[in-house]
């Protein structure tokens, strides 16, 4: 199975076993596919065991009620020889895919075997996501200890209320109890370590992911940008981005064109600041005014 689809297949399943309901035409836009493919992996969910049911118009879960299933991992069984296969493909991905060790660690909980157990994630950040997904299993507010934020550069304690992770576990949507119950996104590996709170749920009804773009960088707007790639800036945009595949075209034998829309300047900027000899940024005049100002704030 081509990586694409391994991480389309396991982001499918966190998606439709989240606390979160999703429509299919949600799936496709989130997953970059056709509500067309989204049908089709669900026929397959249904051929490999799995049980899927219509919650409500358009919306799929992947069931855990039938036969005793009380956990994802109980609804997928592979065997040593799978399990070989599967951490080979893992293997053969590039080592600064930074999906790389996710799909390794989620691999690992989900077939129990040594096999594919091996991974670069953290200790720290590995106990933060176990602790972070019981608290919304639950349905509990928590206490984000010691969150560094990027924003502010202060270094405190978070209240919140989780209700989902980002596809690839980088970051938590929470509801911030601290900040006018706003809902925004947590980095999982900002924060020492997780209490989980006797305080339940408030504020369901705030439990809408905004949308994230091809940097992971979340927003309720978005901007079209066009930027003309090298082949350095290309092959790191595909091994550190992998979801920007469906959004570059060659342009010639040397160069890409990538078109797509964000959600900020943030995560494009440090990707066009960092390899500015290798891009060129066509569109909008906005993010060029951006990458303007943060190269006169620059410190050499």
């Amino acid at each position: 199975m081509e990586q694409p689809k391994i991480e389309r297949t396991l982001r499918l399943i966190g998606l439709m076993t989240s606390p979160v309901d999703y429509t299919v035409e949600q799936l496709s836009e989130m997953l970059c596919t056709s509500q067309r493919s989204i049908y089709r992996y669900l026929d397959t969910f249904r051929d490999a065991g799995f049980v899927v049911f219509s919650k409500s118009k358009g919306v799929y879960k992947l069931g855990k009620e039938t036969r005793g299933i009380s956990d994802i991992s109980e609804l997928i069984h592979f065997s040593p020889e799978e399990a070989t296969l599967v951490g080979q493909l893992l293997d053969s991905l590039h080592d600064r895919n930074p999906l790389k060790a996710e799909l390794r660690r989620k691999m690992a909980s989900v077939c129990n075997i040594g096999t594919v157990a091996e991974s670069t994630i953290t200790e720290q950040k590995a106990n933060n996501i176990t602790t972070l997904r019981e608290a919304i299993g639950h349905h509990r507010q928590v206490r984000l200890i010691g969150y560094r934020s990027a924003n502010s550069g202060i270094v405190a304690n978070r209240h919140v209320e989780p209700f989902d992770f980002t596809t690839d576990y980088v970051g938590v949507w929470c509801v911030d109890i601290d900040d006018n119950n706003r809902v925004k996104q947590f980095n999982t590996s900002r924060f020492a370590s997780v209490e989980v709170l006797a305080d339940t749920w408030q504020h369901t009804d705030r439990h809408v992911r905004t949308s994230t773009d091809i940097f992971r960088i979340g927003g309720t707007e978005r901007t079209s940008i066009e930027v003309r790639l090298g082949v350095r800036a290309r092959n790191l945009l595909l091994e550190e981005y992998p979801l920007a595949k469906n959004c570059i075209s060659p342009i010639d034998e040397t160069h890409w064109r990538l078109q797509t829309s964000v959600c900020g300047f943030a995560g494009i900027g440090r990707f066009v600041l960092g390899l500015f000899d290798d891009v060129e940024v066509v569109s909008p005049e906005s993010l060029k005014d951006y990458l303007r100002q943060k190269i006169r704030k620059m410190k050499i």
